[in-house]
């Protein structure tokens, strides 16, 4: 004790401290444990009243508040003044081991959360199509596309592809796809619900070289007609159009 009593006069080192957790941990392990078991077998087998009497504090669960004064009269001599000093060592320890899994626990949590928006989303968007939501617009809007696509000037075309490519781009939004362009969305498709996913990919490249490139982007009546066809394809996939 008197060692014990000049280490705390002191402010401990991190050195110390750690060496005093092994210590502790060594003495749990190989000291505390066989006398605490040691003592439960002789309360059991013992007939001898004295030995009733002194072991009798461990005869009745032993509450947390009275946990410290147990472990203090089973310990060897200077164990608990061991663990005392070296408590705040364990403490961080732990909490260094626990917060890695802290974090994957957050971190699971969260994707599960977002997974599970996601299919909220889709599922809302499989039991309302657009087509149920606005059936006169969307096939209004369509049948403008045709108009246009089936005019004679270069102009109409352009106008026809890139009108079909924003409705394009509404039924990503409704499928829940969710990116800053078109593109972004389109990466996130699943084929197996996504029958067209070539043909959209297709269509909307023909969309960025007019919409990038102007008029320098040559256009003819069968590549307005071929390029309708592969939008219509993706429409009709998903109910958009009859």
């Amino acid at each position: 004790m008197s060692g014990y009593n000049a280490r705390m006069n002191g402010e401990p080192t991190v050195g110390q401290s750690i060496t005093s957790a092994f210590d502790f941990l060594g003495n749990a392990i190989f000291t505390w444990i066989p006398t605490v078991l040691t003592s439960v077998f002789e309360t059991v087998n013992s007939t001898s009243s004295a030995t009733t009497s002194s072991l009798g504090s461990i005869s009745e669960p032993i509450t947390a508040t009275g946990f410290p004064e147990f472990l203090k009269e089973i310990s060897a001599p200077g164990v608990y003044d061991s663990l005392a000093e070296g408590w705040y060592v364990y403490v961080l320890l732990a909490l260094a081991f626990s917060l890695p899994f802290l974090a994957v626990a957050i971190y699971c949590s969260m994707r599960v959360f977002l997974l599970r928006q996601h299919e909220r989303r889709m599922f809302h968007a499989a039991q309302h199509s657009v087509v149920a939501r606005d059936i006169p617009k969307t096939q209004l809007r369509w049948s403008h596309v045709l108009e246009e696509a089936r005019g004679g000037a270069e102009q109409s075309w352009r106008l026809a592809i890139l009108e079909a490519d924003i409705m394009l781009n509404e039924i990503l939004d409704v499928q829940g796809y969710k990116g800053e362009t078109m593109a972004d969305k389109m990466k996130q498709v699943d084929r197996a619900k996504f029958n067209s996913i070539d043909a959209a990919w297709e269509a909307h490249k023909v969309r960025n070289a007019i919409a990038h490139e102007g008029t320098a982007h040559v256009l003819d009546q069968r590549e307005v007609r071929r390029v309708i066809s592969l939008y219509e394809r993706v429409f009709k996939e998903f109910g958009y159009i009859g």
